[in-house]
């Protein structure tokens, strides 16, 4: 659907070229502010209404009663389980925050869930077979375990704005909801709706605007040409740097991995650009940002960048 208003918007209402460099990114900038726009109101909503149901101090409850390890695991499992793209990830990663759940296994979530999803992994079963995608799958849960524990070194707490630990309002507005009808929960999540689309939705519009200018002006040739190179130590690296302008879940890159791999792309160069345009696209970190602040923004990233690049050399050192 979001695909077809941007093709009437672009190629039809604004007369553009489809195979005009213009067409290809005002189709791309249309069709991502809806789908983007519409999966941020959804997850917001249903989190809120998730939260006028179950107290986020019970949740918090649960996690703090295990042992870190067991947490971090159950964080990576629903990450897992939950096929969303990195920016419908963050209202999840928002209300983990407000509920007190240490911010190295809300990381954890964060990581995993746009990179693994039951669909992404269906696909890549069929183009690569079972066993890449079942080591897809591992290089994905290692880098959410491990790259969460580096993450929470940092101590990253310090750097969460001021604003998310702000919740005594919104605890009673929570506590409102959980012993009113129906009628007040709808209330509740769709003020979380108002409140954090609010704090975010022009951060969103300039990360869609760069992607789409990415997506059109950037020719997917001169992708696989230049990093179609298996010896080259940096065809990895650049990969992953392409990967961040990007904006897609792991089950939309597919098809774009599958051409590059058709062109002689090495397959590790391939999966490491698609765990970063899963895992660390523009529009998540311009959100995130509105979270948390750069210097924790800037170990996410860190941690994210080497670890993808060194799964990568895995993957091309395997299958070399």
């Amino acid at each position: 659907m979001f695909e077809q208003i941007g093709n009437w918007v672009a190629f039809e209402l604004l007369s553009l070229s489809i195979e005009s460099q213009l067409g290809a990114a005002v189709q791309f900038f249309v069709m991502d502010t809806l789908k983007i726009f519409f999966l941020l109101v959804v997850i917001i909503y249903l989190m809120g209404l998730l939260r006028a149901f179950v107290s986020t101090e019970r949740v918090r409850q649960l996690v703090a009663g295990r042992p870190k390890w067991q947490a971090r695991a159950l964080a990576i499992t629903l990450g897992s389980v939950t096929p969303f793209c990195s920016c419908s990830s963050v209202p999840l990663f928002i209300g983990f925050v407000e509920a007190r759940i240490p911010l190295g296994i809300t990381f954890a979530f964060l990581i995993a869930s746009p990179m693994i999803n039951e669909v992404a992994v269906v696909l890549l079963i069929t183009i690569l077979g079972w066993e890449v995608a079942l080591l897809y799958v591992l290089a994905g849960i290692t880098v959410a375990y491990i790259g969460s524990m580096v993450i929470e070194r940092f101590k990253p707490e310090r750097w969460v704005e001021s604003y998310v630990w702000d919740i005594k309002m919104r605890q009673q507005q929570e506590t409102k909801a959980h012993s009113g009808g129906m009628l007040q929960r709808h209330d509740f999540a769709w003020n979380e709706v108002k409140v954090i689309v609010k704090r975010i939705w022009h951060w969103v519009f300039i990360g869609i605007a760069l992607g789409a200018a990415f997506h059109g002006y950037v020719p997917e040739a001169w992708v696989t040409t230049y990093l179609s190179d298996a010896v080259s130590w940096w065809s990895v690296p650049v990969a992953v740097l392409v990967g961040v302008p990007l904006y897609s879940n792991a089950t939309g890159v597919i098809p774009f991995i599958e051409a590059m791999l058709g062109k002689g792309v090495p397959i590790g160069t391939s999966l490491a650009l698609m765990m970063s345009i899963a895992a660390l696209s523009l529009p998540e970190l311009l959100i995130l940002r509105k979270v948390i602040r750069w210097p924790a923004l800037a170990v996410f990233v860190g941690v994210l960048v080497v670890a993808f690049i060194l799964v990568g050399y895995l993957f091309n050192f395997l299958y070399a």
